[in-house]
């Protein structure tokens, strides 16, 4: 009797540590939210809906173009609507998305064919969107294209 008393008395005090372990609890289903939200915001895109496409983008997100180049959402937005970009196709594989709280991070790549300004800009390009959560919408703060180059031959 005295060995299950001494058991029971640890289990109690180990109670308190091992729900002191326990990972935060992240809100479920947000992975696929933001995922969704991608996958829209491509589809809007390669349509040129403007409006549905806008919506992803915070007012004040900085976007980092795969040249180098900086962007707000308005100049984004101008250049989609005027159709100084145009893509053609565009194909995303590889979506992984981290949830910290209410800021999500998505990386992804993307197979494109399209134009920019006239120029070709297809290849595959390497994204890192970063999501925050305002007013119950998650939207993009930051965003930044990585040009992947081809192996060497």
């Amino acid at each position: 009797m005295r060995h299950k008393t001494l058991v029971l008395a640890l289990v109690v005090m180990a109670m308190p540590l091992v729900c002191a372990q326990t990972p935060d609890k992240k809100p479920a289903g947000v992975e696929q939210t933001i995922e969704k939200l991608e996958h829209d915001a491509l589809a809007a895109m390669l349509k040129r809906d403007v409006a549905a496409f806008g919506k992803l983008f915070a007012e004040d997100a900085v976007l980092t173009m795969p040249d180098g180049a900086t962007q707000t959402k308005a100049q984004l937005l101008a250049d989609v609507k005027s159709g100084a970009l145009v893509m053609e196709s565009s194909a995303i594989s590889g979506m992984s998305v981290r949830v910290h709280g209410n800021t999500a991070v998505a990386t992804y790549t993307t197979t494109d064919k399209g134009k920019y300004k006239g120029q070709d800009i297809s290849g595959r390009y390497r994204w890192t969107d970063v999501f925050v959560q305002r007013a119950g919408a998650w939207q993009i703060v930051a965003a930044q294209g990585t040009p992947i180059q081809p192996p060497p031959k």
